[in-house]
């Protein structure tokens, strides 16, 4: 609504007329066949000045501040710095559209439509039950059958949206698996960012074994000349493992051939190019900030260091050693059939992510029941693995609000609870286990993250809170 002081000014001629692009835009952009919807606001002052906003409806972000903003007739650009993105485009001659092409680390086609109102970004408050009393592995699937029958019916579980579930649970050493949904107990599904612990796990494997120190400077694990020594403090393999090296959260020199699989042509090469521009020298003041570019230059850094692809590497140090037969880069044509469909957001069928240089943020595929050997690992570890896994245990530093991270777990302070979870094109997951309760759950799930959030995190959640006898999310 054009403020009074603006009609005030406009009235005794001090004002320039509203620019041509003033109100509110939606577009969407087709992130590797997920639907992201865009939503700008473009202001003008007194002077003729635009100051334009964005949101990213459903990825819950708004207000991102956008800069040099500018109108030339018909063109019209601006940049979003917080992202490294910027749009550039034309007006049309009714000025109900904007077509044009979104920038960043790659170019893709956003055209926005001009709207008479703004998508709300407010999304309903969640609603818990009362506390009931912690549930045993013969209780759960009562519980989960009652607890889930909304989403069966005509939820995230439902027939129509071919969503299909694997629960598992691992409590004071016995194990219980569920499944909903056209999935099997030993389906294999993508576990996406879940596989940063597994990394985690590789880089504590190889410090006991004296192969390389947390404190070591990446430079070290690169190809001679890719980056330079800085001046001052210079980013570690700790750094890396713990989210706080200050590198973005994606490279800006991503450019996929194939959004529908964004990291299969992301080479070394390329990841070496990146470095080498951007610099290895750490910010004097490094907050967390959740990296995928990080967690895979680890990867590849210690893939280096070992002589191994990251795929060999997974397999010395973390799927051998714990007996996962199931767990891979890499899937056996056997384990192929068993890999379950996954889905985007629209429900579509997509086919599987595949990883080059950044395989240790997010490659790595399992069953139900490897990841629950994993996660009893983590709460009752052999000899062998003992000195690593209690390694990635230690909190190192700050994370999310309420929340330490050790190497790659994240740790959460109100319930003392370590907690991961994972999201590609066609896939979810959660995991968490608990030492004080004695307890691990995984949730694996065909569908992708959607507009309403993560499926798998919220069920992974209330999942929790049952097991511990807390207030449980209800499901609606």
């Amino acid at each position: 609504m054009t403020s009074l002081l603006y009609l005030l000014l406009l009235m005794n001629g001090l004002a320039l007329p509203p620019a041509k692009v003033y109100g509110i835009w939606l577009g969407a952009l087709d992130a590797g066949g997920q639907k992201l919807r865009i939503q700008l606001h473009v202001q003008s002052d007194a002077s003729g000045k635009l100051t334009t906003v964005l949101d990213s409806i459903d990825q819950g972000a708004a207000g991102i501040p956008c800069e040099n903003a500018k109108l030339a007739g018909n063109q019209f650009s601006f940049e979003v710095p917080a992202v490294k993105g910027s749009w550039t485009g034309t007006l049309s001659d009714d000025g109900n559209e904007l077509q044009g092409t979104w920038s960043q680390a790659g170019s893709i086609t956003l055209n926005l439509a001009r709207q008479s109102s703004a998508v709300s970004m407010a999304k309903p408050k969640p609603k818990y039950d009362d506390a009931k009393p912690p549930i045993t592995l013969d209780q759960l699937k009562e519980v989960m059958d009652a607890d889930l029958a909304q989403e069966l019916k005509s939820g995230s579980l439902s027939a129509a949206s071919e969503g299909g579930v694997v629960i598992g649970v691992v409590q004071h050493g016995k194990r219980r698996i569920l499944t909903y949904g056209p999935v099997q107990e030993d389906s294999l599904f993508e576990i996406g960012s879940i596989s940063k612990t597994f990394t985690g796990l590789i880089l504590a494997r190889m410090v006991a074994q004296g192969k390389v120190s947390l404190n070591q400077p990446l430079r070290d694990f690169l190809p001679p000349g890719t980056a330079a020594k800085p001046a001052g403090a210079e980013i570690t393999l700790l750094d890396l493992a713990t989210q706080h090296s200050g590198l973005p959260r994606l490279p800006d020199n991503l450019a996929p051939a194939n959004m529908s699989d964004p990291y299969t042509d992301y080479s070394a090469q390329k990841l070496y190019d990146f470095l080498k521009k951007h610099g290895v020298a750490k910010p004097d003041h490094t907050e967390f900030l959740y990296s995928n570019l990080g967690f895979g230059t680890l990867g590849q850094a210690l893939a280096n260091q070992a002589g191994l692809s990251y795929a060999d590497l997974l397999k010395r140090e973390v799927t051998d050693p714990l007996g996962l037969k199931d767990t891979a880069v890499k899937l056996s044509a056997g384990q192929e059939k068993r890999f379950t469909p996954g889905h985007n957001g629209m429900n579509k069928v997509v086919p599987g992510w595949t990883f080059d240089a950044v395989a240790g943020a997010g490659a790595i595929r399992s069953t139900a029941a490897d990841m629950l050997t994993y996660l009893e690992a983590q709460l009752h570890p052999s000899q062998a693995m003992q000195t690593a896994i209690q390694s990635t245990h230690e909190l190192r530093d700050d994370a999310l609000p309420g929340m330490k991270i050790g190497l790659a777990w994240l740790f959460i302070s109100k319930t003392k609870s370590y907690w991961h979870n994972g999201g590609t094109g066609g896939y979810s997951s959660y995991a968490l286990f608990s030492p004080a309760e004695d307890y691990g759950l995984i949730v694996l799930y065909n569908h992708t993250i959607t507009n309403e959030g993560s499926f798998a995190d919220r069920l992974g959640e209330h999942l929790a809170e049952r097991l511990s006898g807390r207030p449980a999310l209800i499901f609606q």
